[in-house]
């Protein structure tokens, strides 16, 4: 049996997956995140590991001999988070989170500090790496800077407290700016950038390899026998597509989730920072990955749910499928930029749109605005991929939001892609994890890196493209319209 933990931004997920492969138990656990100030999002990693317990005792009771039987852990995270301890691996603050936006001047300060940058990290800096949040730290919190000792990812955070051991994966690190990325090692040139070097670094293990074994006193109190192998996991989308199948060059999915993103494997490293396109290392030795990533998808519903008084999301989505289609041609256009954005905007204070109301805007008309311009903003990752020389033809749907046919159909129809969504495909990074745990105890890829069952596929309707084209070109024409608007213009 393999446990795999998945550590997203608003629960912790815990799978099981037999020998067989299949899926025998999930669990989760919420998470909160903490705002304290205008671009700032943190999380105490204390409650990370409060939370990973309780998922623990959730699949304990719901499956004990299943349970029993787990031979190894494998990890997935959200990425880019700076957990930082102190000379006694204590916690020195909360973790500053991937869609921090608060070192967005320190961007620049590291552009220029490290002219090689691009060509080693094979990304643009953008406030939500975690080189940045560092170099925040020296200029507003000096004291805690010059306490850090260690700097962890949160998936090398539950690794640590899982093992005793400080260790990370190419994966996960791609996405600090501190890693020489077509080496799959750390860069001493870019650490000595933010005044870091590898002994503030975990040491690199591939995600499919043992990283340690589970503290045997953390085994005792779990209820598991003997060693239990804890794989070094990887960044949550680069798991989600070993969860997936996507491990040869040309495979591809979209993830909905807090954020949206669209992932396509390759054979090598093939950097495009000039598009805002991700370059990372792969949870397989000898692949890369391209990646585009908008800050608020699924999260986008969620908060629109909230505002808006809906019962539930699964009532709101009713609500917009009983719209007529004549309706969709009046409804109101949003961009998702709630919390910034990335691709293609690399712009920390992009905000959120709803755009023309009018007295015949209902609930409905504005939440399938806000579904519509989720996918409008995965249309321009997708079309910042195709100019890195990124070609796809159908790509999976992972993560909460797949779980709406009505999106699904919605996106193929703007991507003029099929969208295929397979069993399991809600639980995301969990599911690749459990897979690295198998892969660490020397199960072979071909066994284990299958694609689950197809349960539903949604082919691109052509009309339905071509009708959607013409609120797309009005959807990219809003934000440099309202650009200046936004708090830096302003100021």
């Amino acid at each position: 049996m393999y446990f795999g933990i998945d550590l997203g931004t608003s629960e912790v997920k815990g799978l099981l997956v037999g020998p067989d492969g299949r899926i025998v138990a999930q669990a989760g656990e919420p998470l909160d995140v903490s705002r304290p100030q205008a671009l700032w999002s943190e999380q105490d990693p204390a409650a990370w590991w409060a939370a990973t317990e309780t998922v623990v005792a959730k699949l304990r009771e719901a499956q004990p001999l299943a349970w029993a039987q787990v031979r190894a852990v494998g990890l997935s995270g959200q990425m880019h988070g700076a957990v930082l301890l102190g000379a006694a691996d204590e916690v020195l603050r909360p973790a500053i989170l991937w869609n921090d936006g608060r070192s967005h001047a320190e961007c620049d300060e590291l552009t220029a500090a490290a002219p090689r940058l691009h060509q080693l990290a094979g990304n643009l800096a953008m406030p939500g790496f975690t080189a940045p949040k560092l170099l925040w730290l020296r200029k507003h919190e000096p004291d805690t800077y010059a306490r850090v000792r260690t700097v962890l990812l949160p998936k090398d955070y539950l690794a640590f407290m899982l093992t005793g051991d400080k260790v990370g994966d190419p994966s996960d690190a791609s996405g600090t700016l501190w890693l020489d990325v077509a080496a799959r090692d750390w860069s001493d040139e870019l650490l000595a950038a933010t005044g870091l070097s590898r002994a503030h670094m975990p040491r690199l293990v591939e995600s499919d390899r043992p990283a340690g074994v589970l503290r045997p006193a953390l085994a005792h109190a779990w209820g598991l026998r003997g060693e239990v192998a804890v794989a070094s996991g990887a960044g949550d989308n680069a798991a989600s597509a070993i969860g997936i199948g996507a491990n040869r060059p040309g495979d591809g999915f979209i993830s909905l989730g807090t954020s949206g993103v669209l992932f396509v494997v390759n054979d090598r490293f093939r950097p495009n920072p000039a598009s805002a396109v991700h370059a990372f290392c792969h949870a397989l030795p000898g692949r890369w990955h391209q990646m585009s990533v908008m800050l608020s998808a699924a999260s986008c519903l969620r908060w629109f749910t909230r505002l808006s008084g809906a019962a539930n999301e699964a009532a709101l989505l009713a609500e917009v499928a009983a719209l007529p289609a004549t309706s969709f041609a009046a409804a109101p256009l949003f961009l998702p930029y709630l919390a910034g954005e990335r691709t293609p905007h690399n712009d920390a204070f992009a905000q959120g749109t709803l755009h023309g109301l009018t007295h015949e805007s209902t609930r409905a008309s504005c939440a399938y605005a806000v579904l519509e311009g989720v996918a409008f903003g995965l249309a321009d990752g997708l079309a910042a991929l195709q100019a890195a020389g990124t070609q796809v033809s159908r790509l999976s749907l992972v993560g909460g939001g797949a779980r709406s046919g009505l999106w699904a159909q919605l996106i193929a129809d703007v991507l003029d892609v099929e969208i295929v969504v397979h069993t399991g495909a809600e639980a995301g990074g969990a599911l690749g994890a459990a897979r690295l745990a198998w892969l660490a105890t020397g199960a072979d890829e071909a066994t284990v890196c299958t694609k689950p069952d197809v349960t539903a596929r949604y082919q691109p309707d052509s009309a339905r493209h071509a009708a959607l084209g013409a609120r797309l070109q009005r959807f990219r024409a809003l934000y440099p319209a309202v650009q200046s608007l936004n708090p830096r213009g302003a100021a």
